[in-house]
């Protein structure tokens, strides 16, 4: 194949991919029951089941993902990638790298292998120092492993378009990739390895962050809400055939953990391809002041994680935060 027709195939395929982002553009996302009605929430009594609603605009890239955000409270309350691997810029959450030494001439990397997750947690990206190469081919060995590569990085996470891919990762297993110019100045090749993702450390991962950000503002750290740990993994379940604060039954999403004698709680929920790892779903919430109003309340002392991977459904990963006083 030319390298023009190489051209044109990726600029049907990023077309193919805005076309889908505007499908969804219209999702809307469910935001608020309160608990001061002093900032902008609604306080509304345990037993009522009317939540305020608002759509709100979302900036999308394919695959797509959305992120929701709410807090309630009970009316009788009181009130990893291997050594070789180098993460840099974006917020502590950007590509896969290799910066050790000069590269070769004619090369792209300075390793052979490498080992990522199967959530694409990383995008695959050309050492630091070569920038200004111009238009790039990838290419991958095993379509069973890596069916290909998105003609753009995941920009928003911090990569770059000029140096990085976002692969297509579609199961576990070995590949080998192949990138270069297509004036043949460069060309390298990198063994991928691609794993399951350790699901029980990955949730207690996501407390660890959220206790540094925490930290970082002199709140306490939270501990982990073992109480609430069966819901906020219903939850995670339940929001890949409803993704809202409502649950497939109808109910409200804090049913899922309700208090004995009373107690504060909240959620944050998040799926899709800014949410792959604990580091990209933690910053993606650190991102929206909604979320980020969660992560920071000194009204909580607890949160249990809920992540559900399946590279088969729409969104692949699935996330719940739930916060409580109990």
């Amino acid at each position: 194949m030319s390298a023009a027709m190489l051209r044109q195939t990726r600029i049907t395929i990023l077309l193919s991919l805005n076309a889908v982002a505007i499908l969804v553009a219209g999702i809307i996302i469910a935001s608020a029951i309160g608990i001061t009605s002093g900032g902008g929430f609604r306080v509304v009594d345990e037993r009522s089941d009317d939540i305020n609603e608002t759509i709100e605009e979302v900036a999308l890239i394919d695959p797509v993902e959305d992120v929701f955000e709410a807090i309630s409270q009970n009316t009788s309350s009181a009130g990893a990638g291997g050594a070789a691997a180098n993460y840099t810029g974006g917020g502590g959450v950007s590509g896969l790298s290799f910066d050790t030494g000069v590269v070769p001439n004619g090369q792209l990397w300075n390793a052979e292998s490498v080992t990522i997750y199967q959530t694409a947690n990383i995008d695959i990206c050309i050492n630091d120092s070569l920038g200004g190469l111009g238009d790039m081919y990838w290419q991958t060995s095993n379509p069973a492993v890596i069916a290909g590569f998105y003609s753009e990085a995941r920009s928003r996470l911090g990569y770059s378009s000029d140096r990085c891919r976002y692969p297509k990762i579609v199961g576990t297993g070995t590949t080998t990739v192949t990138a270069g110019t297509y004036d043949g100045a460069r060309r390298d090749t990198l063994n991928v390895t691609v794993i399951a993702p350790p699901v029980d450390q990955w949730k207690r991962d996501v407390l660890n962050l959220v206790n540094n950000e925490r930290a970082k503002v002199g709140l306490s750290a939270l501990s982990w809400g073992s109480t609430c740990e069966a819901g906020a993994q219903t939850r995670a379940r339940e929001i890949m055939s409803r993704y809202e604060h409502v649950r497939p039954d109808g109910s409200s999403w804090d049913t899922v953990c309700k208090p004995t004698s009373g107690g504060t709680a909240g959620e944050n929920l998040a799926a899709g391809n800014t949410a792959v790892s604990p580091e990209t779903v933690v910053q993606t919430w650190m991102n929206s002041p909604t979320h980020r109003e969660n992560i920071l309340s000194d009204k909580f002392t607890k949160m249990a994680v809920g992540f559900v991977f399946d590279p088969n459904s729409q969104y692949k990963t699935y996330w719940s935060q739930f916060f409580s006083t109990y």
